[in-house]
């Protein structure tokens, strides 16, 4: 009876390990492509990653559209980050995971504007993912699609 216990438990604590290692590596982790709404070409390359069991979301790289000045520093931004370099900017933050794939409850910058806005994110399959910033209510924002990301 003991030792049927004892395997029970064993069992028991290595499906709970199998259950934290599914929520770390959420579909919504990794390297994803933005595309800039007016010339639909990639803009930038963001790293999500989980700190601490919140969100986070990183600029690695930018890609710059023939014929405009780049976008290299955070002008309009406010506070610490006036005139910081993007590459290495934290512009996402605080999601707390609702269900796998689904991350709200944080602030995303937009470096172009300098502002915040509220944040959600959904991924269903790790390969696309809706970003919805917004102002208040999530009814009252815009939704860019971004993409994983090849390998960097």
């Amino acid at each position: 009876m003991i030792k049927n216990t004892l395997w029970c438990w064993i069992a028991l604590a290595g499906m709970a390990s199998n259950i934290a290692i599914a929520q770390s590596t959420d579909l919504a982790i990794g390297i994803w492509k933005t595309i800039d709404d007016k010339t639909n070409q990639p803009a930038s390359l963001i790293k999500i990653e989980e700190v601490n069991g919140a969100l986070e979301g990183t600029i690695i790289k930018t890609f710059p559209s023939p014929g405009v000045t780049p976008l290299v520093y955070c002008n309009l931004c406010k506070g610490e980050l006036k005139d910081k370099p993007l590459i290495g900017m934290k512009i996402m933050s605080n999601l707390h995971q609702d269900q796998i794939g689904i991350w709200s409850g944080g602030k995303i910058l937009d470096p172009k504007e300098g502002e915040y806005y509220n944040v959600k994110l959904v991924t269903e399959d790790g390969k696309r993912m809706d970003v919805r910033g917004y102002i208040g209510i999530p009814l009252l924002g815009r939704t860019q699609v971004w993409y994983k990301a090849e390998q960097q």
